[in-house]
């Protein structure tokens, strides 16, 4: 019997991720994963993960997470915003692989049907810190406590004027094709950034959590029907709930990240059939 497992924030561009990616192999050869985001910086390195993958799993769907939408300066691809992603998806296509801008797949399973919603949402600095009311606020609190995203940098929206912007235009797109879903389909919604604000509540920085979401997707687990809702981006591997739902992130990490918690990064969580316990 297949199962689906989940992870996300490879960042393959440190020696010690890609060597753990290189490591991975499948319980079974009809096994999907799914893989939330934070591949790696530049497309040859996202290419090889998802190739390496494909060939292993049966199905492979991925989302993107902010590192894959930055334009660094070294990177052969200069391509920025919706082009940029977009030349990730036509890559993603050329090798098998699963996008947010693919139908979505139905996993048949001993849990199933259950349809994988990977979604590609971005955040519109909703989440933000405490006293303030505005976007121009949040962020200038965050300047002053040292507390700025790499994003603000290196993740163009073009041709959107701010990536709050790009967010609003994914949210209408998104939200339009879930609505469309039969009644009664049961999914797993899955973003590289958290449906809920919940999770960034124990951040080290909570100025950062403005970078990790949306308010607007506060109830979209009851509204579309899901069994489960699959994150990363924080780099806190866990499971909240929300009523009966849980929110799992599946992150790896830095190295010096998973070396805190262990010595060695946590391999992809198995999402379906639903763990009795996740």
């Amino acid at each position: 019997m297949s199962s689906v497992h989940a992870i996300s924030d490879l960042h393959v561009g440190f020696r010690e991720n890609r060597e753990f990616v290189e490591g991975l192999r499948p319980a079974s050869g009809d096994d999907w994963l799914i893989v939330a985001g934070d591949v790696a910086e530049y497309v040859s390195d996202v290419e090889w993960t998802l190739r390496t993958l494909r060939e292993r799993y049966a199905t492979v769907i991925w989302t993107p997470g902010n590192h894959e939408l930055w334009t660094v300066n070294n990177d052969p691809v200069q391509l920025r915003g919706e082009a940029r992603y977009g030349a990730l998806v036509d890559m993603c296509r050329s090798i098998g692989v699963l996008t947010p801008e693919d139908p979505y797949p139905v996993w048949e399973g001993e849990d199933g049907p259950v349809t994988i919603a990977p979604l590609f949402l971005l955040y519109d600095y909703t989440f933000r810190p405490e006293g303030t009311s505005t976007k121009e606020e949040a962020l200038r609190v965050a300047q002053e406590a040292g507390v700025v995203c790499t994003d603000e940098v290196y993740l163009h929206p073009d041709p959107h004027p701010t990536r709050d912007a790009w967010c609003d235009a994914r949210l209408a797109y998104t939200e339009k094709r879930l609505s469309a879903l039969a009644p009664g389909t049961r999914t797993v919604l899955v973003n590289h950034w958290p449906l809920v604000r919940e999770p960034t509540r124990v951040l080290w920085y909570p100025e950062f959590a403005q970078w990790c979401g949306t308010e607007r997707t506060a109830d979209w687990h009851s509204r579309f029907g899901a069994v489960s809702v699959v994150y990363g981006h924080l780099h806190i591997p866990r499971t909240i709930w929300t009523g009966d739902v849980p929110h799992i992130e599946v992150s790896v990490g830095y190295p010096r990240e998973w070396r805190q918690r262990g010595g060695a990064p946590r391999g992809p969580r198995r999402i379906l059939p639903v763990p009795e316990t996740s």
